[in-house]
């Protein structure tokens, strides 16, 4: 295998970076299945004290959001939006985010970065904190939009009896998505708002 001529990238030439070029070409190719992976090993190495592991919890959320009518964006977004949780449980929110930011519409991507302050909603008062965090957002484009979403799809989605869709049936949709161009301004749509489907 051919590398690179530096050991540092300051002295790298443009056929250094060529090489480079073409050599993460089949490595960015494989970012779905190591996608994948992770969220099948949060069903092994996963928070204790739960009803569900976490891959359930994604999948019921995926689920719920399938099954209210939400679009591929979301539908993804809901199913990976703690794939953070391994590797940073501190801020697996913002962590998660910038995993789907790239092929994801800027409205989904915002939600799942926000989605663990909102979430705090439910339970800070349990901890001392402060329920109404979120309220530092209230006049963000997607506040109503992360606050449904962490109604509908994430704080409901702990239910060991659900009947929840398996990994195999998002398969598709998560290669769907990380196959798309990164950063495609038509699918990112910054500024835009659309909200959950209408129930």
């Amino acid at each position: 295998m051919k590398t690179v001529s530096f050991t540092q990238m300051k002295d790298g030439t443009k056929a250094d970076y060529d090489l480079l070029a073409e050599a993460e070409k089949p490595y960015h190719a494989l970012t779905t299945d190591r996608i994948l992976a992770e969220l099948r090993k949060q069903d092994e190495d996963t928070l204790s004290g739960y009803k569900i592991t976490r891959m359930a919890h994604g999948l019921q959320a995926a689920t719920r959001a399938r099954r209210e009518g939400a679009d591929i964006d979301w539908i993804v977004g809901a199913l990976l939006h703690d794939i953070g949780d391994g590797l940073a449980p501190q801020n697996h929110d913002r962590f998660s985010a910038e995993v789907i930011r790239p092929f994801v519409r800027d409205e989904v991507a915002w939600v799942v970065e926000h989605h663990g302050i909102f979430q705090s909603f439910y339970y800070g008062r349990h901890y001392g904190w402060d329920e109404n965090a979120r309220d530092e957002f209230k006049d963000h484009i997607h506040f109503q939009t992360c606050a449904d979403f962490c109604e509908r799809w994430d704080q409901s989605s702990f239910d060991p009896d659900f009947p929840t869709d398996d990994l195999e049936s998002f398969e598709p949709l998560v290669r769907e998505v990380f196959a798309r161009k990164a950063y495609d301004p038509d699918v990112i749509l910054e500024g835009v708002s659309n909200g959950l489907p209408a129930l």
